[in-house]
């Protein structure tokens, strides 16, 4: 495969390194304070001092967005951050010692896996109650049985290569073993795993903020965001479509970047359906 980098995936990479740092850089960005209420504002229409309009407590549009882009994005970070750590740690585990260990830990992905992730993941912020650390763990902790099986299948295939063997017969301990050498060698197919589960925590944090069981207001997520101009969509059409369209096209790039990422490190994928 060739090493160079297509335009199109500069354009991806570009995209994707906006958001990031109008995400980080919210505070400077933001041309308005995105909590501060008027009622004498409320749902102008986009241009002038608020470039995309105001929503129905007369709030800047803009830096509100800027301010969500900051929610999604950190939520979907550590959310994938959890469940990385969680069934990178199981796979390793399951593949390592295999037997009842791998049998237990293996059915138990089943069953996780058998429960849609969206809707185990509406039932526990509704039992817990809405949060961002109480939405990061739930989303977390839904969503760790795919790394886990990644890690369960790649740790089967490195654990018998020679080297492997040889340091285990030379008194490696299993830890040494599994970070040192084992880990590292999985480490790509799960970077890919987790990017494509990044965007994936991004929709499910605006789903969730969206029904008003992720981010509370005041606080922005673009979820609440297009949540709160629903009603308006009539006349304030500006309050649904650039959240969504934000939504749509940072999703679409983490997406686009996943299925690139995922061929630069198995280039036989490229073929499959």
């Amino acid at each position: 495969m060739s090493p160079r980098i297509s335009l199109g995936m500069w354009i991806i990479l570009a995209l994707l390194a906006a958001f990031v740092l109008a995400a980080a850089g919210a505070d400077l960005l933001a041309t308005h304070d995105p909590l501060r209420q008027s009622l004498l504002l409320r749902l102008r229409a986009p241009g002038g001092a608020y470039l995309l309009g105001t929503d129905d407590l007369g709030r800047d549009l803009l830096s509100r967005i800027l301010y969500g882009a900051r929610a999604s994005i950190l939520v979907a970070a550590l959310s994938v951050s959890v469940s990385l750590v969680v069934g990178t740690t199981l796979g390793l585990l399951a593949g390592w010692f295999r037997g009842w260990t791998a049998v237990l830990i293996m059915r138990f992905v089943d069953t996780m896996l058998s429960i849609p992730a969206i809707l185990l993941a509406v039932l526990t912020v509704a039992v817990l109650g809405p949060g961002f650390l109480k939405l990061v763990m739930v989303l977390g902790l839904t969503r760790w049985p795919r790394y886990t099986r990644v890690a369960y299948a790649q740790t089967l295939q490195v654990a018998t290569l020679p080297y492997i063997r040889a340091a285990e017969m030379a008194g490696c301990s299993a830890p040494r073993l599994l970070l040192r050498h084992v880990l590292p060698n999985i480490a790509g197919p799960l970077m890919v795993v987790a990017t494509s589960e990044f965007g994936l925590m991004i929709l499910f944090e605006a789903g969730l903020s969206f029904l008003g069981l992720g981010i509370q207001p005041p606080f922005p997520s673009w979820g609440s965001i297009m949540s709160a101009g629903r009603q308006y969509v009539a006349r304030a059409w500006w309050l649904t479509v650039f959240p969504g369209a934000c939504l749509f096209v940072l999703v679409l790039c983490v997406n686009v970047f996943g299925d690139w990422l995922r061929d630069r490190v198995d280039p036989r994928s490229r073929g499959r359906g």
